[in-house]
């Protein structure tokens, strides 16, 4: 039977004996359930099997499928070899839950835990059947930690759920931290740690699912990419207020600390809100960002050619990479009140784009950080082959290589207005750029150089410039 013996800090433990009846026990107020036949050929405690080196996989499963929905792992370290499987039509609801000092240690490939439900459609209310509030309804994970002692070994994988709610965890060295397959709605992450992973930290690996939000983590040193969105059909991400750095690897394609890539999708990722983080390293990998937008999901109807976006990116710290914001086929995103330096390619580079919004951003390079080889870095802005975009109230300063500070390329119906662009050799260079409109622009060059132009124009036609550009 499963006994449930009271520790000193007043939590109930399991012990599997072999076949029994259930125990029902009050304590502290509330109710605990214990329910029969959790037999096993070892007869431990899982207090026994938190030493790390005996495989306590068949136990932990065992009080996984017999616990009626709540579980909560002693201190210790436990060895499993293949994935702890929550069944949640057989085992819901249900809260796995540690005390901090809760480890499993993943020595098989594949997740540590496998979340699995059976809600397949939206989240209108209208599409829910009984089972899934009577069984299914917000599983919860909180205050566990997961290592990876396996080259393919994951955290957590989760498919078919309706709230999922992961808080307090720590994942570390797996090879991604969360992966989210299939279809999910309304997930939240809260309080997380996620770091060294050799894939991705929180993976939305083609999946269908909106609503989701990711507060307060840190996601650092994953060699495939921080918070990372292929394919599938995402709506809805709110990030905000997380670390998220060192998410790349030299050794890996190019990556960033955010990246959301539709191309492959009818749907893409769209409806985002990247808010209030700290986002930065490494210029040390090849392709390097921050945040990365591929907007180009597959054609729809009529074959034409979709934009995702409907993306805000405000409130940000960004910095250390070779591009800080990289924006590629996108429509509809705001970006504003973000502070960008050490860009070493480019602090923002948005192409083939329309309607984009980039409002009052600080461009600067603060003598601080003259360290190392943060002069190096070129902090440039380009915006190329784009049209009917807003570039407003930005301010850069100290462009000290022969690149223009500010570059707009084959661009069309452009608003631009308020800018400046301080101790820059070229302020801003337009190349074959029509139909757009300067004004109230401030570009000054306190340094003496023979080369410092304010503005440079290379073709293009129709455009209007007020006496803030005038010679």
């Amino acid at each position: 039977m499963q006994r449930l013996s009271l520790c000193n800090s007043m939590h109930l433990k399991h012990r599997v004996m072999g076949p029994g009846s259930g125990i029902v026990a009050m304590l502290s107020g509330w109710i605990a359930i214990a329910v029969v036949g959790l037999g096993t050929s070892s007869g431990q405690s899982l207090d026994e099997l938190a030493d790390g080196q005996r495989d306590a996989t068949e136990a932990i499963q065992a009080a996984l499928n017999e616990s009626h929905g709540f579980v909560e792992l002693p201190p210790g370290k436990f060895r499993i070899s293949r994935p702890l499987v929550i069944h949640l039509p057989d085992d819901g609801p249900f809260e796995l839950r540690g005390r901090a000092t809760s480890t499993l240690q993943m020595f098989g490939p594949g997740p540590a835990i496998r979340i699995e439900g059976t809600h397949f459609k939206s989240a209108d209310p209208a599409g829910f059947s009984e089972q899934i509030w009577q069984a299914e309804r917000m599983p919860t994970l909180q205050g566990i930690a997961i290592e990876g002692k396996h080259a393919q070994a994951d955290g957590i994988e989760a498919v078919g759920t309706m709230q999922l709610t992961l808080s307090r965890l720590h994942i570390r060295k797996v090879r991604h931290g969360v992966r989210l397959v299939e279809n999910n709605r309304n997930i939240l992450f809260a309080n997380c740690h996620i770091y060294e992973c050799s894939g991705v930290g929180i993976l939305y690996d083609d999946v269908n699912l909106h609503q989701s939000n990711i507060i307060g983590c840190h996601v650092s040193y994953c060699g495939g990419g921080g918070i990372v969105s292929r394919g599938g059909n995402v709506r809805n991400i709110h990030i905000t207020g997380c670390d998220i750095e060192g998410n790349m690897s030299p050794d890996q394609d190019p990556t960033a600390n955010i990246l959301i890539d539709c191309r492959g999708s009818e749907y893409g990722t769209a409806e985002v809100a990247i808010t209030g983080c700290t986002i930065q390293h490494s210029d040390a990998a090849a392709g390097s960002a921050n945040i990365r937008i591929i907007g180009q999901s597959d054609p729809t109807v009529g074959g034409v050619s979709n934009r995702e976006g409907n993306i805000t990116i405000s409130g940000n710290v960004l910095s250390d990479v070779k591009t800080n914001v990289h924006l590629e086929s996108c429509r509809g995103v705001t970006l504003t009140g973000n502070t960008f330096w050490m860009g070493f390619e480019h602090n923002l580079l948005v192409t083939k784009s329309s309607h984009i919004i980039m409002g009052p951003n600080n461009f600067d390079r603060n003598p601080r950080y003259a360290y190392g080889h943060s002069q190096d870095a070129k902090n440039r802005i380009l915006i190329q082959d784009c049209e009917d975009c807003t570039l407003v109230g930005i301010h850069i300063s100290d462009i000290n290589h022969d690149q223009p500070a500010v570059t707009l390329q084959r661009c069309q119906r452009m608003n631009v207005s308020a800018l400046t662009i301080l101790d820059s050799e070229i302020g801003l260079y337009l190349d074959d750029v029509s139909s757009s409109v300067f004004t109230g622009c401030l570009i000054r060059n306190s340094r003496s150089s023979d080369r410092a132009q304010r503005l440079v124009v290379a073709g293009g036609f129709d455009n209007i410039f007020d006496a803030s550009l005038q010679p």
